[in-house]
């Protein structure tokens, strides 16, 4: 069955990358030229989805202004003779078909994704977590959509993270079906030592069936006191499985510092306008490192 919709998650408040996060989403942190969940939209759209519900929380209606037209700043950009750009801003207000809903308590993941059942209904969607940006020729969210398509099954994307740093994330019970896919029949958020399965985790990206919005409500707080997805996910993986793509693409943690001079380095270095003077900055900047 062919995935048409998604949701977007991004209702947290960004206490990790404070206090830029204080009066300007982390959502909409500047990847050189473009906020972060533009590329995320872009991702989506390339692999066929064509309706999307970002899940937003008080104090980030700058995040609908930016998929919104902006009239004065087209008829401007119009006078000045800069087709090029209007054409742009254009675009990015035509991409998809994206409405909004607030989550109004910060419960958690799991509880923000519940939030999307009556735009859901009965199909299966994809879920483009709102702290990462994949960058990749090919889209990670189109590599799931592609194994829901074949397998049927719930589809997670997973790579391996460093055993010191498993604790912070999901840690997966794994088999190798071929190339980059795997079962998935067990996971658990935030192990201790001696729960760890593996070193694969879930990051960033998930194709889910309907069902798991019935798993949601009947599942209880878990890590933090929060709705966790991952254990609404890990009973549909010991009920049925689920399947694990090792998707080809760079992830970048845009609710981490780091993660964000990452993505603006890396992102910068291929930027068609800049790339070339920002590479040799950088190269004298190493120079005196």
């Amino acid at each position: 069955m062919k995935i048409r919709k998604a949701v977007i998650p991004a209702a947290g408040l960004g206490t990790r990358v404070l206090p830029a996060s204080k009066s300007m989403p982390k959502e909409m942190l500047p990847i050189v030229d473009k906020p972060a969940i533009q590329f995320i939209v872009e991702e989506a759209v390339k692999s066929g989805i064509e309706d999307i519900l970002i899940i937003t929380s008080r104090g980030k209606t700058t995040v609908e202004d930016h998929f919104d037209r902006a009239p004065e700043l087209e008829e401007k950009l119009l006078r000045a003779g800069k087709t090029e750009v209007y054409n742009e801003m254009v675009a990015i207000s035509n991409m998809a078909n994206i409405q909004y809903i607030r989550q109004k308590q910060p419960l958690g993941l799991g509880h923000a994704v519940l939030c999307a059942k009556t735009f859901v209904g009965d199909e299966p969607f994809a879920v483009l977590y709102g702290d990462d940006v994949i960058i990749s020729q090919n889209p990670a969210c189109g590599q799931l959509c592609r194994a829901y398509e074949e397998f049927g099954q719930g589809v997670v994307g997973i790579k391996e993270v460093l055993r010191e740093e498993i604790g912070k994330y999901c840690s997966l019970q794994t088999g190798h079906i071929r190339d980059n896919l795997y079962t998935v029949t067990d996971m658990i958020e935030k192990p201790k030592p001696d729960e760890v399965m593996s070193l694969f985790s879930i990051l960033g990206r998930c194709v889910l069936p309907s069902k798991i919005f019935g798993i949601l409500e009947n599942t209880k707080p878990g890590a933090g006191g929060e709705l966790q997805l991952t254990d609404a996910m890990a009973v549909l993986a010991r009920t049925e499985g689920c399947i694990g793509v090792n998707y080809e693409g760079t992830r970048y943690d845009m609710g981490n510092k780091l993660g964000i001079l990452k993505a603006i380095v890396e992102v910068g270095l291929e930027h068609h306008e800049i790339g070339s003077d920002f590479r040799a900055y950088l190269k004298g900047i190493c120079e005196k490192l």
